[in-house]
């Protein structure tokens, strides 16, 4: 079981963002403003992050803060701009943008790190990307302000994927039990002045709803979650690049979350038109190889070491 870890914690993180992000979106549809959102999601990250220090590991330098400073910095800063993008532009338009990072991620371990992406990690990079832009095609919708929103969701993937290279690069360092939650902590730090900005945006709205906040709650346990697992698997295991393949796997979970319980969340989208979903279909069968192209070949890569070991 523990040898399945670096696959199951990717999977289970993209499971578990699906979840997330239906219960976020209700409480934005309630009141709640992407401030609070943000504050709420970080904060219980950071609690989450706090047990994995039994994971040991030691610090190598006080003057190293800066690296689990600067990545909680990208992570944050990530965060935000993908937000905003969402919030000025369309879904159909951000999300596939995002998608971007799984190839950034690839190109940026072999700038920074030297590791070799072989062709077959590439190929399945890219076709989880195209993957991604079929999820989200939303044909006959009008795109607002689509060349802001583009320029935010790139800075948003690009952060993001330097954020996962740089854990893999100085985690083993220190160890995942004290990068990790150190990283967190400072991640929490940077969202405390977020009150006040969310006080300046909506001086009437001190604190989300009653109603509100019951989804927001869930939704930042399911974030929290989430986060944790997919940077642990980095930090433990290494392989960025292929933590991103299978975490990718989201956009499959979010087509089958909406149009089975999308209802349970007021969600509009399984109401779409067919043509739409049958393109998401199409891009959920794209991702499915995408990950299957990446598990045979690391099924192949296990065998191989096995045979020349013995």
């Amino acid at each position: 079981m523990l040898t399945k870890l670096p696959l199951l914690l990717p999977l289970l993180a993209a499971l578990a963002y699906v979840a997330g992000a239906l219960l976020v979106k209700r409480a934005g549809d309630l009141g709640a403003n992407i401030w609070q959102i943000v504050r709420a999601c970080n904060f219980a990250s950071a609690l989450i992050f706090v047990p994995l220090s039994l994971l040991g590991g030691t610090i190598p330098s006080w003057e190293l803060l800066w690296q689990p400073a600067l990545v909680a910095l990208l992570f944050f800063v990530g965060q935000i701009l993908s937000l905003f993008a969402l919030k000025v532009g369309d879904v159909s338009v951000t999300t596939p943008v995002l998608g971007i990072k799984i190839p950034l991620v690839a190109l940026l371990l072999t700038v920074l790190i030297g590791e070799r992406i072989g062709p077959v990690l590439w190929a399945a990079a890219f076709l989880s990307c195209a993957a991604i832009v079929l999820l989200n095609f939303t044909r006959g919708e009008p795109h607002h302000r689509i060349g802001f929103t583009i320029f935010l969701a790139v800075l948003a993937a690009a952060s993001y994927a330097l954020f996962d290279v740089l854990v893999q690069k100085w985690s083993p360092a220190w160890g995942a039990g004290r990068f990790l939650p150190i990283m967190m902590v400072f991640v929490a730090l940077f969202s405390l002045p977020l009150q006040a900005l969310g006080k300046y945006s909506n001086p009437s709205l001190d604190a989300p709803s009653a109603s509100a906040g019951k989804w927001l709650a869930g939704g930042a346990a399911c974030f929290a979650l989430q986060v944790g697992m997919f940077v642990s698997s980095i930090a433990l295991y290494g392989n960025a690049a292929v933590a991103n393949v299978l975490y990718s796997s989201r956009g499959l979970w979010s087509v089958l979350a909406v149009w089975l319980v999308g209802h349970w969340f007021a969600n509009r989208e399984r109401h779409y038109a067919p043509r739409v979903l049958a393109w998401r279909f199409v891009g959920a069968v794209l991702l499915m190889a995408a990950i299957a192209i990446f598990l045979l070949n690391a099924r192949h890569n296990l065998h191989s070491t096995s045979d020349a070991r013995i």
